[in-house]
């Protein structure tokens, strides 16, 4: 079947709809829902019993590429700078100079191992450096896993930010296979000048997105998810157009954004939630369709090859040589070692070979796409019995609550109070979502003039409002208290 305007939405709802009903009971036999939905694309596709003819990587590098722009915000709003905070420096090594050296460690593995020139080798081990946030976000919370000690914020982290560093890799050594007569030291200058554009643009988008958000008046509520949308995008086309890397820009602006009193923010997250797994959805769908499982077969022996090098040795040599300096039990070096996930984000760096038409481009798609699906198979559908096995996961009732969960979730509060807004209170005039109240406490009604009004982020308190205050304890309503009072 040929895709047409016509039948292009019939055929894309039936995918999206088969893909979430197989995947609401996937995981009771312990298959990771990414794996089901490349599984429907490959299905549908022109090997499978779909016959779907879809072979364009220059389609698929673009729905990967706005796929993994609303990934990565999605989980850099879902970032509490609180639990990332005392492991930054860790997630930061890990996703800067643990992809190094797993690509590095990966690709001479390769070049010993295949006919690829060194500069190949490196190219594929670039792709498969990073680990997927796709992959990491949906299988540690679809799992609900409990981890201890920071152990969770960190993966999270590293899974978040280490894509930039494996696109940087993977174009620099893209460029010296196209280009035989350059150095690797003419790439360094790439590098930095992507990772450190990528880091200042990132905050400073952050910072006007936030502005701009708050001090924008739209009439509807739901214009303002509509609006982070077109801020993002901007930050991630503007980022490149400097020469930075854009994905790199949108997650900082995104945590940026995260732990900022923003209006309607639980409009946003919630809608950034949903939209994050429809673009993973997507994305796996679009992959599988693109894929040829007849051209994988040939490449089955090397492929497992690699990718078992990858899991038991690459993976965990860089984990340990990166956290070196750190102090972290044993046990929990050996997890983060596990948790290195390959998903679809190595798919969409291996279309760049394929777009740049190098010799062995569909060589090394092929076997990029059985390292995902091994990695997933594989480290997906143990990563509870390992942390059980290794000791670092909690009981469930021990699971931690976070304040996203608090403010998506909408659990109750333990109490309620009323508060009287007097003339000389600083909150007159002023905007709740400038107030900066405690993110535990939520004012949940506001009585004035003898009516009731249901407060917004932009609704702007009046003197002898009463404002009814649900909160965890005594502090967080001492903390209400400030906010209103406070000069």
């Amino acid at each position: 079947m040929n895709l047409t305007i016509e039948n292009i939405l019939l055929v894309g709802s039936l995918l999206l709809f088969v893909s979430i009903i197989v995947g609401k009971t996937s995981y009771k036999f312990g298959v990771p829902t990414l794996l089901l939905f490349l599984t429907i694309g490959m299905l549908a596709g022109s090997d499978g019993i779909g016959g779907i003819n879809f072979d364009n990587p220059q389609i698929a590098q673009f729905i990967g590429i706005v796929s993994l722009n609303f990934i990565l915000f999605s989980g850099g709003l879902d970032t509490n700078w609180t639990s990332v905070k005392p492991i930054l420096r860790e997630g930061l090594v890990l996703s800067t100079l643990g992809v190094l050296l797993t690509a590095l460690s990966l690709g001479t593995f390769v070049w010993f191992v295949t006919d690829f020139t060194i500069y190949e080798s490196m190219l594929l081990g670039s792709i498969v450096s990073s680990t997927d946030a796709a992959a990491v976000f949906s299988i540690l919370r679809s799992k609900n896993l409990a981890l201890k000690t920071n152990l969770r914020p960190t993966l999270e982290l590293e899974s978040g930010s280490n894509d930039p560093m494996a696109y940087v890799l993977t174009i620099a050594f893209l460029t010296l296979v196209i280009n035989q007569d350059q150095s690797i030291a003419s790439i360094i200058p790439l590098f930095f000048q992507q990772m450190i554009l990528g880091g200042i643009v990132g905050f400073a988008f952050g910072k006007l997105s936030k502005f701009i958000i708050n001090k924008i008046k739209l009439d509807f509520e739901g214009l303002y998810p509509v609006l982070v949308i077109a801020l993002m995008f901007i930050t991630f086309s503007a980022t490149d157009f400097v020469g930075g890397n854009g994905f790199l820009a949108i997650y900082i602006c995104a945590v940026y954004l995260g732990n900022q009193d923003l209006i309607h923010k639980k409009t946003i997250l919630k809608m950034y939630d949903g939209l994050a797994w429809l673009m993973q959805i997507v994305l796996f769908l679009t992959l599988g369709l693109l894929v040829f499982p007849s051209q994988i077969i040939p490449y089955f022996g090397i492929g497992m090859i690699i990718s078992l090098f990858l899991i038991i040795v690459a993976r965990p040599v860089s984990v340990f040589l990166s956290l070196m300096f750190f102090k972290m039990r044993l046990k929990r070096r050996f997890y983060i070692s596990w948790v290195g996930l390959r998903g679809a984000v190595p798919i969409v760096f291996a279309t760049y070979p394929l777009l740049a038409g190098i010799d062995k481009a569909n060589m090394i798609f092929n076997i990029v796409f059985f390292i995902s699906v091994t990695s997933v198979l594989i480290q997906g559908t143990t990563l509870s019995i390992v942390a059980k096995w290794l000791n670092v996961a909690l009981p469930e009732k021990a699971k931690k609550v976070t304040e996203i969960d608090k403010l998506i979730l909408e659990l109750p509060k333990s109490s309620l109070q009323e508060f009287e807004v007097l003339p000389h209170f600083h909150a007159v005039n002023k905007r709740i979502v400038d107030l900066n109240f405690p993110k535990s406490a939520f004012i949940v009604m506001i009585k004035r003039n003898g009516e009731y009004i249901r407060p917004g982020g932009s609704t702007e308190l009046e003197a002898k409002d009463i404002l009814m205050v649900l909160a965890d304890s005594q502090d967080d309503f001492a903390k209400v208290v400030d906010s209103i009072q406070a000069k």
